[in-house]
């Protein structure tokens, strides 16, 4: 099977998501996105809802922030809506998919397929999910190269120098606003 000519939606085009969307589309996938905000600056489509952007693509990626806000985000319906041909990522965090919802639509084929490198309980790994014939796991190792984890260990160096010289971390988390974070250090 090719990918080309195929729409896949990825949930969270922070920075992570837009390096995924310029790699898609070099294998031909035409690329849509569903996050907190439109991104003017980018050149794919925005759905404002994620049940809209699952009913419109082939694929739907998952990689957004895992906690409270995105817990279940995915869920019965959202799996539902990507029909019988469509394929669920997570490589964000267990949390953001309802895993049992999950499970009862690849047993029922309500989707074709999952990829997942994140569980809801790691390092527990449901025996339902292990048993499935149409999905493929992993230990949450997708980072796990050397060149990637010297990537990461670099960037936590550049975030580190840039909050300490007053600039704000280079990625930082909407979250975690800097100026707090460092109204608080400082208090320390």
């Amino acid at each position: 099977a090719s990918l080309r000519g195929r729409t896949i939606g990825i949930l969270g085009l922070g920075r992570i998501g837009k390096a995924i969307a310029r790699r898609a589309e070099a294998f031909g996938l035409k690329v849509v996105y569903h996050g907190r905000s439109v991104q003017e600056e980018e050149p794919y489509l925005y759905y404002p809802t994620l049940v809209g952007m699952a009913r419109a693509v082939d694929i739907l990626m998952i990689n957004t922030p895992g906690g409270a806000a995105t817990r279940h985000l995915v869920n019965a319906e959202i799996i539902e809506a990507l029909g019988p041909n469509g394929v669920l990522i997570n490589i964000s965090r267990g949390s953001v998919v309802d895993e049992e919802a999950l499970i009862a639509a690849l047993r029922a084929r309500k989707i074709l397929a999952a990829g997942l490198d994140v569980f809801a309980n790691e390092p527990r790994v449901p025996q339902a999910l292990i048993d499935l014939d149409n999905v493929v796991l992993l230990p949450h190792v997708g980072s796990a190269s050397q060149p990637t984890r010297d990537a990461m260990g670099q960037l936590v160096v550049d975030n580190l120098v840039s909050w300490a010289a007053g600039k704000g971390p280079v990625t930082p988390v909407p979250e975690t606003p800097w100026p707090r974070a460092a109204k608080a250090a400082r208090s320390a």
